[in-house]
């Protein structure tokens, strides 16, 4: 008899059987497809990515045990998304998030059963990726990025920093429904203040957006607010030269313009949008159904102020805006 035998002694006669080890299983590894909105060599980039995957981390999640992670770098550029999306879905991951409106529409051109969480996005409901915020009612779910309201906030914040500001202009996407009720709301507040306005169309050309902004700062009491959409990251930079060279008080959606020069920002983290698209991810991976999951607005809002360009533009920022700023940057 070997001695891997087991005996067993049952009435007076001995039973061997067979000693299997019970050695344990390995995890069964689970895969993520990520699709970003961002270029990879971005500044926000990174910040976005080790925040999505440190929060996943916490919850369990780790590419060396359990998780394979499959990042595709769509840069808000409309091919990109379609190629990425394909290549994402065809890998069969258990779950895909998808950062930014052009990725989840690409992605729901693909596939409508694999389970997707987005973050980033302004209008889900209206962009038609859910039924309601409440009950999104398919195979899709996540955080969307802004609340109507806080388009007022930003016209409140640019006659707060700059009160001689009568006439602004708005950097604006016609075609985006999240655009058009944006404006809507900044037309209200605007009206209020006794403010002239004027639109910019996102879908301009480079050369017509700086025909368009030069001819708007050559008047007196100017201001811009450019709102979120595709194009207002594409022409950032030039966007930003312009208001810099006509010394135009602006006001931007994101805390990235006030890094990178521009006089203040309000709105949302992006960062922590990717921090809390793992917890909708890590459930999905436990069973939860994306239909079950209900959209949820923000909850961290960020002012940022940026004083080197303040001072460049004779500026001082009123106390009451320091006090309430998130950040600072001098």
């Amino acid at each position: 008899m070997r001695r891997r035998d087991f005996f067993l002694l049952i009435g007076g006669t001995t039973i061997a059987w067979p000693f299997v080890a019970q050695a344990q299983q390995p995890e069964r590894v689970r895969r993520i497809g990520v699709l970003m909105n961002v270029a990879a060599e971005s500044s926000e980039a990174q910040p976005r990515l080790m925040a999505f995957e440190h929060a996943l981390q916490q919850l369990g999640w780790n590419e060396r045990d359990n998780l394979r992670v499959e990042i595709r770098w769509g840069a808000n550029n409309t091919d990109l998304d379609r190629k990425y999306a394909a290549e994402l879905v065809a890998l069969a991951p258990d779950v895909i998030l998808a950062a930014g409106t052009l990725g989840v529409e690409a992605l729901q051109k693909v596939t409508r059963t694999l389970p997707i969480v987005f973050c980033n996005v302004a209008d889900p409901v209206g962009a038609g990726f859910v039924d309601s915020l409440a009950r999104p009612g398919g195979n899709v779910t996540g955080f969307s990025l802004f609340e109507y309201s806080i388009s007022a906030k930003w016209v409140e914040l640019l006659k707060e920093i700059v009160p001689s500001v009568t006439r602004m202009a708005v950097f604006r996407d016609p075609s985006n429904p999240a655009g058009v009720a944006q404006f809507g709301v900044i037309q209200a507040t605007a009206q209020s203040f006794g403010m002239e306005l004027r639109p910019i169309s996102s879908t301009l050309n480079a050369e017509q957006i700086e025909h368009t902004i030069t001819a708007f700062a050559g008047e007196p009491n100017a201001g811009l607010i450019v709102t979120p959409s595709v194009a207002e990251s594409t022409h950032r930079d030039l966007i930003l030269n312009l208001v810099a060279r006509h010394r135009l008080p602006a006001v931007y959606p994101f805390r990235f313009w006030a890094a990178s020069g521009g006089l203040a920002s309000y709105g949302p983290d992006p960062v922590d949008q990717m921090r809390r698209a793992a917890d909708y991810v890590n459930r999905i991976l436990k069973g939860a159904n994306p239909s079950d999951l209900p959209v949820q607005a923000p909850n961290k809002y960020q002012l940022v102020v940026n004083l080197k360009t303040a001072k460049a533009l004779d500026l001082k920022i009123p106390p009451t805006v320091l006090t309430r700023a998130d950040e600072v940057i001098e």
